[in-house]
């Protein structure tokens, strides 16, 4: 009969993250091997999978464990070009690394960021391809990747922003313009590259990089322009209160993002924009978000439940329900998904709010189907029964957590069985 480091290898290998941390809590090893010696936590960063890395990394797998091949865990993450996973190892290696170590992750990670995935693999497999390339969504991390398979292996097209990753745990600090022109090479606000350039560089919350990022504002090119609004945007994330109990750049990003939500013109920038005010609180805001409930780019409506919601627990507009209700028969499924999102846990429940949901209860994305049933039953609205009937066949196992799947159950509970 299999034993528990077996299933741990088969729960690794299926990605089931929940099943993992299941088998680790009953005391499986952490740092069993799959019979060909291979460590868990090396499969799971072959597989590019945060959940599992984070279970197996909590357990106390070893992110430095030294390999046959000369190489660690860490290291494998590196050249994976999944800058999540990398920074999930990071998290437990980094003070452990001597300098040596540290130059020597680095200068892998130029290697490969000046390579590049494809010619990069090309040389690991020793084949001449072609390579296959897919588009995937890491939602760990929000961002998206191609995944590149050459030579029967595979690795996701994220190098530089490994590179970035890196760099910044580091103490490595690259200039605004070296990180502005790793984005720019990618072109695209919705990669890894792109957008760990603008976390770091959000992150760093000084005004150096703030009057850097202001100067893009006027530039004529949208891609420059989108790459400032999303540095403010992560200004604004990773703002906190110093010693005074104050946010230093809130105030600024208002004065900054709510003239620029009025003037801008490229759909993707001003969607940017709207992000970053949906995490402001100010009445101003709703005025603005109001503005561009009917905006013909479904990225910009997306955006506008995000900044009617002032706080967690109140949309205060006198017409804040009126535009959900119609965004919520948005002929874009993007749109219907967001306000969905933003009402399943809302906590200022009402009617309402449940009577948005229940529309929900038809849609074709099963995930939105369930949100709305937890959002139902969490409300103690007696639609949810039926609404979960609804949902469709849910293979439980493929859920990190299941707390959203037994919200009916806790509704009969409360309501005696």
């Amino acid at each position: 009969m299999p034993g528990a480091e077996d299933h741990l290898v088969g729960a690794v290998r299926a990605g089931r993250a929940h099943r993992v941390r299941e088998l680790l809590w009953a005391g499986a090893d952490p740092e069993t091997a799959d019979a060909d010696g291979t460590p868990v936590l090396c499969l799971s960063v072959a597989a590019f999978d945060r959940y599992v890395t984070e279970a197996l990394l909590d357990a106390g797998a070893d992110p430095l464990r030294p390999l046959p091949d000369g190489t660690t865990p860490l290291l494998r993450a590196v050249t994976s070009g999944n800058a999540g996973v990398t920074a999930a190892m990071l998290v437990r290696a980094a003070d452990r690394l001597a300098k040596e170590d540290r130059e020597g992750l680095l200068a892998c990670a130029r290697r490969w960021a000046d390579t590049g995935a494809e010619a990069g693999l090309g040389h690991t497999t020793g084949s001449t391809g072609p390579a296959s390339r897919r588009r995937i969504m890491d939602w760990y991390h929000p961002a998206e990747y191609d995944v590149i398979t050459l030579g029967g292996e595979s690795v996701y097209d994220g190098q530089s922003a490994v590179l970035t990753c890196l760099e910044a745990r580091f103490g490595v600090r690259r200039s605004f313009e070296e990180l502005l022109a790793r984005a720019l090479a990618r072109a695209d606000g919705s990669h890894a590259d792109w957008s760990e350039a603008t976390a770091v560089l959000g992150g760093r919350l000084d005004d150096e990089t703030w009057e850097a990022a202001l100067v893009l504002r006027a530039d004529p090119d949208p891609l420059r322009r989108l790459f400032a609004a999303d540095v403010v945007w992560h200004f604004v994330l990773t703002d906190s209160p110093p010693q005074s109990g104050e946010y230093p750049f809130e105030r600024r990003a208002l004065d900054v993002l709510l003239p620029w939500a009025v003037g801008e013109t490229d759909p993707a920038v001003l969607a940017s924009v709207l992000n970053g005010l949906s995490e402001l609180e100010d009445p101003r805001t709703e005025e603005v978000a109001l503005a561009h409930r009917t905006h013909p780019d479904p990225r910009v409506r997306t955006k506008v439940p995000g900044a009617l919601r002032r706080t967690r627990h109140a949309f205060t507009h006198p017409k804040a329900w009126e535009v959900l209700a119609a965004l919520a028969r948005d002929p874009d499924a993007r749109v219907r998904a967001t306000v969905c999102e933003h009402l399943y846990e809302f906590e200022g429940r009402g009617l309402a709010a449940a009577d948005i949901l229940a529309g929900f209860l038809h849609e074709d994305d099963q995930l939105v189907r369930i949100k709305a049933v937890s959002g139902l039953a969490n409300a103690d609205d007696p639609r949810c029964v039926e609404g979960a009937r609804l949902i469709g066949p849910v293979d439980r196992t493929e859920w990190p957590d299941t707390w959203l799947l037994d919200a009916v159950w806790r509704y009969e509970q409360r309501r005696g069985g």
